[in-house]
């Protein structure tokens, strides 16, 4: 498993932000140091259409649920951040 550089979460903002660094460091399989919300998930970090979906199946298992597919929009997957958010509503949404 890939390290992700981002300390230990202290809100469920920072877990899910955690999970999706780490899960976007296994997928792209290697270190990701310096990510901020703002980076973007295709242009910088080079994801593809492939991945989205690697992507997506990690994170459920990072974050123990079950995502909507019929939910997600390209626009989710813009930045970390987005894609973060986007799963905090969902999390909230399932509690």
């Amino acid at each position: 498993m890939t390290e992700a550089t981002i300390q230990q979460p202290t809100t469920e903002q920072d877990r899910v932000t955690a999970a999706v660094a780490e899960a976007l460091g296994d997928v792209l399989q290697r270190d990701l140091t310096g990510l901020a919300p703002g980076t973007r998930l295709f242009d910088e970090l080079g994801l593809d259409s492939t991945g989205v979906l690697d992507l997506l199946l990690a994170l459920e298992e990072l974050l123990d649920c079950e995502f909507d597919t019929e939910n997600l929009e390209m626009s989710h997957f813009a930045t970390v951040g987005s894609l973060a958010d986007h799963l905090l509503g969902e999390l909230s949404a399932q509690r």
